[in-house]
């Protein structure tokens, strides 16, 4: 089980590196006020209505670019630099984590071997008593 819990929580920390340090590009494309194409990690498709050369003026359409960074350094840090604090919880966290899972003691059913009486009539239906 701790071999399982192990390869988890390093595979959910190597996700979270490589989503941190992931960037890429949206790309939109307007032509007016309507939304033409977006796309990401390419470049967006145009609507065909732009002029070509310096001094022709674009009629209508407007590319917009949005940049999503990531985090371009990871500090990497040894169990040397926590202070004094840190410590307290990462110990207080690995007691709680490693006592966690202890095994409770075996239950005891005191009435595992006693079999009921058996019935010899329906009382209810001799009574004519039922519940609705």
């Amino acid at each position: 089980m701790k071999n399982g819990i192990h390869k988890l929580c390093s595979f959910s920390l190597a996700l979270l590196v490589l989503f941190s340090t992931l960037s890429f590009t949206v790309e939109k494309h307007y032509c007016g006020d309507t939304l033409v194409d977006v796309a990401i990690f390419s470049e967006a498709k145009t609507c065909g209505m732009e002029m070509d050369g310096p001094e022709k003026p674009k009629p209508c359409c407007d590319d917009e670019v949005d940049v999503v960074e990531g985090q371009n350094e990871l500090k990497l840090s040894s169990f040397e630099d926590l202070d004094l604090k840190q410590l307290q919880f990462l110990a207080v966290i690995t007691y709680a984590y490693i006592n966690g899972f202890q095994d409770l003691p075996k239950e005891t059913i005191p009435h595992k071997n006693y079999a009921p009486p058996n019935l010899v009539c329906d009382i209810q239906v001799l009574d004519q008593v039922f519940l609705i």
